[in-house]
């Protein structure tokens, strides 16, 4: 694989009064459906109900994929998510046309279609390094019905304040002061590079958003179907290229150009200005962006021994977006408040501050390198987390462990949350994080010899 491994994507088509769950193949499009002439019987003509496409996921059928495979076969299924989204599209676009098959004519038969030459192109793509998958064809048919509770379809107007039927509730808010201390501190051995680097790039008080990941999604507008605040490269969007980026200026101090970016944190008891825009308001992300009033971007050691440079262009992202639904395997998310962040960190529940502490969002990168890459298929297996003595996997690399601090002054709970994905109830263990090294050699080897010298420097 490519060190410098970019995919040309087509652009994302807007989505218009649709809201989608997708994943791996699947998905969930959800629509203010006025009722077609086949639903008359569960719907009066004039009657606004909520109607889903809902598709068998492809991702979870399929056997372990081969390494050559894996780029050809993620391709096909974001193609897969793609063509469930055109078709609610479509589905909202013609609302009230048609006879009674219009649907399943028009749109579910094409949709089935497209999904079973898209599931053969992976069945092929396994099959050309290991035995080819059977038994996906029963994957292709989509079908029409009430959309899932807690789906909450576009346009539905959910006022400020509120984030729908897609969560938070109040249960997932806890008092911090009424849960037991859990962090515990690694021990550092002889050796260990204890120094730290810092790069000051502000807060975005700039307002520098969009709901595109240049990592996930490269040349996809709208790719990350939430809102990031950036921090650090001034330029970051769905057609960043290494290029652009080393040409951008930044908001470091230091000259740092690396793009920091993560999903913004809103005021849901307000409105915000992208009520009704793709990644805001029409995706489930309710309410006002807040500005955190502190961000700090650190650089440390390991405790087990020295580090080394990351490569110039390396991408890592940290936590699962969609682990509401995927499970804990790549969550990483941390909340605390200030004064208890060395007692109590918090990962599926957000944080009730006692008065005059703040809510505090903390991320620490994976720190372990595999020496060639700067990216992979699932943008994860290139690096990796040490051990839980601070050891990196035999072939790995220790390079400087990134982590990352926010702080916010937030409204009273339950009325903040995170920006995720449909279906993910912007619970707090879907927090996460990107970061792409666009340090200059240069400053990446003042940050190595300062972490390594016990130093502390930025």
């Amino acid at each position: 694989m490519r060190a410098d491994h970019r995919r040309g994507r087509s652009r994302r088509n807007a989505l218009v009064a649709v809201t989608a769950l997708l994943a791996g193949g699947g998905g969930l499009v959800a629509v203010n459906y006025a009722a077609n002439a086949s639903d008359v019987t569960a719907a009066a003509p004039t009657t606004r109900s909520a109607r889903a496409i809902s598709c068998p996921d492809v991702k979870s059928k399929l056997p372990a994929v081969p390494r050559q495979a894996q780029d050809e076969v993620e391709r096909n299924l974001e193609l897969l998510d793609r063509q469930t989204a055109e078709a609610g599209r479509r589905l909202a676009e013609t609302r009230g046309q048609g006879g009674p098959d219009f649907i399943q004519n028009a749109i579910l038969g094409p949709l089935a279609d497209k999904r079973k030459a898209t599931i053969d192109r992976i069945s092929i793509a396994i099959g050309r390094s290991a035995a080819e998958p059977t038994g996906l064809d029963g994957l292709a048919a989509c079908d029409l019905g009430l959309a899932a509770p807690g789906t909450q379809p576009s346009g539905a107007g959910a006022g400020a304040g509120q984030q729908g039927n897609d969560g938070p509730t109040a249960a997932d808010f806890v008092d911090i002061t009424k849960v037991a201390p859990n962090v515990r501190a690694v021990r550092r051995t002889a050796g260990a590079s204890t120094g730290a680097f810092t790069s000051r790039c502000g807060t975005n008080e700039r307002g520098q958003h969009n709901s595109d990941n240049d990592i996930v999604a490269p040349g996809v507008s709208n790719g990350a179907h939430h809102v990031h605040d950036y921090v650090g490269n001034k330029k970051v969007d769905f057609n960043s290229t290494n290029e652009s980026l080393s040409a951008q200026r930044t908001t470091c101090t230091n000259g740092d150009q690396s793009a920091y970016y993560w999903p913004v944190l809103r005021d849901t008891s307000r409105r915000g200005p992208d009520a009704n825009a793709l990644g805001g308001g029409a995706e489930g992300n309710r309410g006002a962006i807040l500005v955190p009033s502190t961000v700090t971007i650190t650089y440390q050691g390991s405790p087990t021994g020295k580090v080394v440079a990351m490569p110039r262009f390396l991408r890592i992202i940290t936590g699962d977006a969609k682990a509401f639904t995927n499970g804990t395997k790549n969550a990483n998310a941390h909340w605390s408040c200030t004064g208890f962040e060395n007692k109590v960190q918090l990962t599926d529940k957000y944080p009730i501050c006692p008065r005059g502490s703040k809510v505090v969002r903390s991320f620490a990168f994976q720190s372990c390198w595999d020496g060639s890459n700067t990216d992979s298929a699932d943008h994860r297996s290139h690096v990796a987390f040490p051990d839980a003595r601070g050891n990196c996997a035999e072939g790995f690399k220790a390079v400087p462990r990134l982590t990352m601090r926010l702080v916010y002054k937030t409204p009273a709970a339950p009325n903040f949350a995170v920006d995720g994905f449909q279906g993910q109830q912007h619970n707090a263990i879907t927090d996460h994080n990107d970061f792409i090294n666009v340090m200059s050699d240069r400053l990446m080897r003042q940050a190595v010899s300062c972490i390594n010298s016990g130093r502390r420097c930025g």
